[in-house]
């Protein structure tokens, strides 16, 4: 990309009758913030500028019915549909999740045609997404079947990354779910995202046991000690950093977690509680694996603040600045691979922020 091109961020609008247009808006209403990327809206500019008077936000907005037609420095908003719709805030309605999902299938096609850069999804209701075009538990499994690559679920916040063996299974699946060839590929997508995307040339991994205390030999299962450990030991055979099982009830509270660069939990609940404990509000879900770039907040549609102007926009935020920040160092990474003497890493830019 030309040095000189800002980076086309784009985003889906998410759950309507939620939050996510408001902690969309709230994020894009300062205009300098149009001096660090280009930012495409895919919604249609009827229901924005409706929106924007709802939440009482000051910002001006581009229509435009071809991607071709993207302005820098300007918010434009791609017109996925011109129809009105009904919004009724906080209510779980599946004519709302239609539109949720033509936003995010255009973004989608719109990310892999190269005319966005990268992808952040604002929250959507995973029930009323549910059709016969689109039967995905969320984001990240439709990714995974749409673009190139094996998807991982990786939420950061700062230094604190925690990726996940298994994310939308049942609990009473999980364990049947973990194979050796899961874990490695888990671990193998997350060494190669430490290095690539976030610049750490020897990454340390740590491996969140399946079982209550890792099985306690047997008694609690046998898992741990016939899947996880094996695996773990051929991958650090391999010269892969990983560490574990260990037990994960005592990970978090011990402050373990601060020796790793990533930690990978066994199942969702297992690793989404401590994280979203740590730093809830300011998190950002990464789907890392994939050849293009997507981020997302770390809260869902939170139906029961829809509408009342109160939502904090401080994940969105940061899921946008971290998708920029992911793009530029995948650009570093790719340049310094193809001329290794001729190149040499830059310094981390701070990021600017307007306070």
């Amino acid at each position: 990309m030309d040095n000189q091109k800002k980076i086309v961020v784009g985003i889906s609008i998410g759950d309507l009758n939620g939050i996510g247009s408001e902690v969309v808006l709230k994020t894009l209403q300062d205009p300098r913030i149009l001096e660090l990327f280009t930012p495409v809206i895919f919604s249609s500019i009827k229901i924005m500028t409706h929106l924007k008077k709802v939440y009482n936000v000051e910002c001006n907005f581009h229509g435009i019915d071809k991607l071709e037609a993207i302005e820098p420095k300007k918010i434009n908003v791609f017109n996925v549909w011109k129809e009105s719709v009904d919004i009724n805030f906080g209510k779980e309605d599946a004519k709302i999740g239609e539109y949720a999902i033509k936003s995010f299938k255009s973004a989608v096609t719109a990310l892999k045609n190269n005319k966005i850069d990268v992808l952040v999804t604002a929250p959507i209701n995973k029930s009323n997404i549910q059709a016969e075009d689109f039967k995905f538990p969320g984001h990240t499994d439709y990714l995974n079947q749409e673009l190139e690559g094996d998807s991982l679920m990786l939420m950061i916040s700062g230094k604190l990354r925690v990726g996940l063996l298994t994310d939308h299974v049942a609990v009473k699946d999980i364990s049947q779910n973990i194979t050796k060839e899961l874990i490695e590929s888990k671990i193998n997508t997350i060494q190669k995202t430490l290095i690539e995307d976030f610049g750490i040339l020897k990454p340390k991994i740590a491996v969140l046991g399946i079982n209550p205390h890792n099985g306690d030999n047997g008694v609690i299962g046998n898992e741990d000690d016939t899947v996880l450990r094996p695996t773990l030991d051929n991958l650090r055979e391999k010269g892969i950093l990983v560490y574990g099982p260990y037990a994960a009830d005592s990970f978090f509270g011990s402050g373990n977690y601060e020796s790793f660069d990533a930690v990978i939990a066994s199942y969702h609940d297992q690793g989404l509680v401590p994280f979203k404990t740590l730093s809830f509000g300011k998190g950002v879900n990464y789907t890392a694996g994939l050849h293009k770039i997507r981020t997302s907040p770390d809260h869902g549609t939170a139906f029961d603040v829809a509408g009342k102007n109160i939502a904090n926009n401080e994940s969105f935020e940061e899921a946008l600045y971290t998708a920029i920040e992911i793009y530029k160092k995948r650009e570093e990474y790719s340049n310094l691979s193809k001329n290794p003497l001729k190149s040499a890493p830059q310094p981390r830019n701070q990021r600017k922020r307007f306070d």
